[in-house]
């Protein structure tokens, strides 16, 4: 897109912030990559004279830099015009300019050139902006002029000079135009020289520019400068539907992209035979429906002899279809053309897993599990050992003692021991522990042996404990 579409004001981008000289080619129309920008000449050979300079929209020109001014591309120049000077930026410069001249204008003189004048001066700029900024307000008050004269054309841009000398009108017409009229009440309304050029629908949109149907910048307002002609034709050859509203973009014309893959398609068809010629079988005649180029099929439907419904549709591969047409060559008939048919496959998609899901209810066991609770470790998690243990062994006193105590009861005196050396200092809490665990693996084993107390104290509070149960 131009400088001017993507500004908020005064024609500067919002984007490159280079105040509308776009250097680096973010928002300039048809630019072009300087791959020859790090070659250095040869000794002895001076630089080529000749710059390509951009100016609004896809207009551009070639200029001689006869004052031998070190320019670069993005720089802001004031070339010679009639009358007076124009405005623009450079675009290509060196041995790229060369190509280009070959390219774009290869029977250009260079002594005919216009020159460069100077590098353009804050001055220079301030009044392209300014001049820039009535272009809008012209190009409307333009198309009410030739309204108002009945004049079958459209204003589609205008483009001020530089130095705001001329202006340009750029208009479409099917038919000849007489706006020799026109011409004097736009010189009369805005004081300059006008000039009026034609241009074709195709030319319209790349001055414009906009988005196409397949989501990018169009590609005339981009890097498309050869209009070739399109026909319908090529959207037969590529068996698309002949829909005038999908074809057409927004010139209004077909698509340039038809002809980008049209010689792919034509080389493909190469291997199909004539889908003008009728098959003929023993129960009627098959009519050719369409092609598949990239799937390598045929397809046909088959008339129906016995009674009034439709045949199906029948895929056929191109070396099917030519057995068929040889055998109809020698008179032979097959007797029905299903059985020539290709077996498709066809592929069901798996809906089990397709965003990489394996089930719906795949978070139900989560919710259903229990979740644990981590223990935390208190100070005071020795004391309640030493509780829960008493009220252990006051039940545990109810019971006959006897000189062989079951397995059980080993543990219980086991927990009760731990508990208290947990209620003890940490070094008496690690020796106890010590202790706890050579006394377990000793239970395991089966070994168990009757210890005292070792406070007497605690004996009397387990017996009071029991007692209180008691009553």
């Amino acid at each position: 897109m131009g400088c001017t579409s993507c500004s908020t004001k005064n024609g500067v981008p919002n984007g490159c912030k280079s105040n509308g000289a776009c250097g680096t080619g973010g928002c300039d129309k048809l630019a072009v990559y300087d791959w020859l920008a790090d070659v250095e000449l040869p000794n002895g050979i001076s630089a080529y004279d000749i710059l390509e300079v951009r100016f609004k929209n896809s207009r551009k020109g070639f200029y001689r830099n006869l004052k031998g001014e070190n320019l670069h591309v993005g720089d802001v120049v004031a070339v010679e015009a009639s009358p007076g000077y124009d405005i623009g930026v450079v675009s290509v410069v060196g041995e790229l300019a060369r190509i280009q001249v070959r390219k774009k204008a290869p029977n250009f003189k260079p002594h005919e050139a216009r020159k460069i004048i100077r590098k353009a001066s804050e001055q220079d700029i301030e009044k392209w902006k300014e001049v820039r900024e009535l272009e809008k307000e012209t190009m409307f008050r333009s198309r009410e002029l030739a309204s108002q004269l009945a004049l079958e054309m459209k204003i589609s841009d205008v483009e001020f000079q530089g130095d705001g000398a001329k202006a340009t009108f750029y208009y479409t017409a099917e038919d000849r135009v007489d706006f020799r009229q026109l011409i004097k009440d736009l010189a009369d309304s805005f004081k300059v020289r006008v000039e009026m050029k034609q241009i074709g629908v195709r030319q319209e949109a790349a001055r414009l520019g906009g988005i196409g149907s397949c989501g990018r910048e169009l590609c005339c307002s981009t890097w498309l400068t050869d209009f070739r002609s399109v026909s319908t034709a090529s959207a037969r050859y590529q068996q698309l539907a002949l829909n005038p509203q999908k074809l057409a973009g927004q010139c209004g014309k077909l698509k340039c992209c038809l002809n980008y893959e049209l010689d792919a398609y034509l080389e493909a068809l190469k291997k199909f035979p004539s889908s003008d010629i009728k098959l003929q079988t023993e129960k009627g005649t098959a009519f050719h429906i369409k092609t598949d180029v990239f799937k390598e099929q045929m397809w046909y439907i088959q008339e129906n002899r016995d009674s009034d419904v439709p045949g199906q549709f029948v895929p056929l591969s191109p070396e099917r279809v030519k057995e068929i047409i040889r055998l109809n060559k020698e008179g032979k008939k097959p007797a029905d053309l299903k059985d020539f048919m290709v077996d498709i496959v066809e592929e069901e998609p798996d809906y089990t897993n397709v965003v990489g899901q394996d089930s719906l209810n795949r978070f139900e066991h989560v919710f259903n599990r229990k979740k644990k609770k981590k223990k935390k470790k208190n100070p005071n998690q020795g004391n309640s050992n030493v509780q829960n243990n008493n009220n252990k062994q006051a039940v545990s006193s109810q019971k006959p003692k006897g000189k062989n105590k079951p397995q059980g009861q080993g543990k219980q005196q086991n927990k009760q021991k731990q508990g208290q050396g947990s209620g003890q200092n940490k070094q008496k809490q690690t020796q106890g522990s010590n202790q706890n665990q050579g006394k377990q693996t000793q239970n395991k084993k089966g070994n168990f042996k009757k210890r005292k107390p070792n406070n007497n104290k605690k004996n009397q509070n387990n017996n009071n404990n029991g007692a209180k149960k008691d009553q």
